[in-house]
């Protein structure tokens, strides 16, 4: 066996061989843009964070360390939007799983027109952002929405209602424009996860005599615990860093009552330009989400 091992020479030329380079040739130039369009942006964002960059004085530039950082986190309206972004997060999170759960189990049973349904479903992810912002902005019409007609046919409201105007009901009202984009795209990934059981499972389930109930609880939800996880951790990312719903349909109002953190930071950055504290907040919110995303990850991982 020995006679038959190649030489560490040979090893070496397959490894660097002519191929090898080639592509590695190939692939520099993709690198260099994205080091160029990602990696100096982050990189120079942070930089910034450390000075009291204003645009509004551009020549007057301090040197603060993390004074910036240490403004934000004793600001009250700072503190007032983590606690909205919170609420959001949590209501959409929550909600999207429990809808595309749902959705998933439909989509795995077989029935006729199944195909159609589940292309009708991917249509509200398929529909860019912008647009769906829009269309929701419709929707809550004060004036002719569809939302005010729907319920004053039905009976169930006497009077058009201005249904952004209401500090109570603004986050809930973006969370469910939210979650309807994103119910699609977590369904198939939860569909997916659902496929991969093995079907002997509930035929041995159904031997044992384990109605339907119990074999969702003992088979079906244990094994969706991978789709749950990565469902999880997108669209609590997703939720935490939105920001287009809020500034198409509210830009941050009424009374701030839709003031998260995504918003603070495009007001701080681009209306009061102040890129110094703007970055701050950046990096604050981009911290969080990954370690969100890493306790989440570190927690249902050792489980699944």
């Amino acid at each position: 066996m020995s006679e038959n091992k190649p030489s560490l020479k040979y090893r070496l030329a397959l490894r660097f061989n002519y191929e090898a380079r080639s592509a590695g040739l190939f692939i520099l130039p993709v690198m260099t843009v994205l080091a160029l369009v990602a990696v100096f942006p982050i990189l120079y964002s942070l930089y910034t964070s450390f000075f009291k960059l204003k645009l509004t004085r551009p020549h007057q530039v301090p040197f603060v360390w993390f004074d910036n950082y240490v403004e934000i986190l004793t600001d009250e309206l700072f503190i007032e939007s983590v606690y909205r972004t919170v609420s959001f997060t949590l209501m959409s999170v929550v909600a999207i799983l429990l809808i595309a759960t749902m959705i998933s189990l439909l989509l795995n049973e077989t029935f006729r027109g199944r195909r159609f349904v589940s292309a009708m479903i991917l249509i509200p992810w398929a529909i860019p952002t912008v647009a769906n912002g829009l269309l929701w902005k419709w929707i809550y019409d004060s004036g002719y929405g569809a939302l005010n007609g729907l319920l004053k046919q039905l009976g169930i409201i006497e009077k058009y209602t201005v249904w952004l105007g209401d500090p109570d009901k603004t986050i809930p009202l973006i969370a469910n424009a939210f979650v309807w984009k994103e119910v699609p795209l977590a369904a198939i990934l939860i569909l997916v996860t659902m496929k991969s059981i093995p079907a002997d499972l509930y035929r041995a389930a159904k031997v044992d005599g384990a109605n339907v109930i119990q074999r969702f609880v003992h088979i079906t939800l244990p094994s969706l615990k991978p789709g749950f996880m990565l469902v999880l951790i997108y669209e609590t990312m997703m939720a935490i860093r939105h920001f287009d719903l809020f500034f198409l349909l509210t830009e941050g109002g009424p009374a701030d009552a839709s003031h998260v953190v995504s918003w603070q930071i495009y007001v701080e950055t681009f209306r009061n330009l102040s890129f110094g504290t703007g970055s701050a907040m950046s990096y604050i919110l981009a911290i969080v989400t990954f370690a969100l995303a890493y306790a989440i990850i570190k927690s249902l991982g050792k489980r699944i």
